[in-house]
């Protein structure tokens, strides 16, 4: 995932893109999301709280999407066999069946700190899906995931612009 971060950053970056507008568009993306941003932000430099409204705003797009619609596009993607898409479904839907213990302990704060601590294969787009597949009410998913957003956000910063921005400023 660092590859793919760091190549599209610097895409962004040859097609002069702006550093906050990047780390919006890479907290967009699966799997890096807020946490990729606000290592990116720190890397080139935006400021924390132009990093954190960026990052965030770019983290929450999906979010609803995937809560009204997930359903059926997976449901969808079961019909389609070229390129494989029907398996894709199934390992999606599989994946999130495996992360829902999470999820089942506590609906709310489940979902929470799933999305908010930032392990590997967490965060808002697999909570949103998980959500979704096992039929949280819309506004539970909603306020859940935000306040993980917030919790991710905290810690995303602190590790950043604190501890891995020192790094990153000392070696630079």
């Amino acid at each position: 995932m660092t590859a793919i971060r760091d190549a599209l950053v610097q895409m962004l970056l040859d097609h002069h893109i702006a550093p906050v507008w990047i780390c919006f568009i890479v907290s967009m993306i699966p799997l890096i999301e807020l946490r990729g941003g606000l290592i990116v932000s720190s890397i080139l430099n935006v400021p924390l709280w132009k990093a954190i409204i960026f990052c965030i705003g770019g983290n929450i797009i999906p979010i609803p999407f995937i809560l009204l619609f997930i359903k059926r596009i997976l449901k969808w993607m079961k019909n389609i066999h070229f390129l494989k898409i029907d398996k894709f479904a199934e390992w999606l839907e599989n994946r999130a069946n495996k992360k829902s213990d999470a999820l089942k302990k506590g609906e709310f704060l489940g979902l929470m700190l799933f999305v908010g601590i930032p392990l590997p294969g967490t965060g808002a787009w697999m909570g949103s899906l998980m959500a979704a597949l096992f039929d949280v009410k819309l506004w539970k998913a909603v306020v859940a995931e935000l306040c993980g957003l917030v919790l991710a956000t905290i810690i995303m910063s602190l590790l950043s612009y604190g501890a891995l921005g020192s790094i990153f400023h000392f070696l630079g």
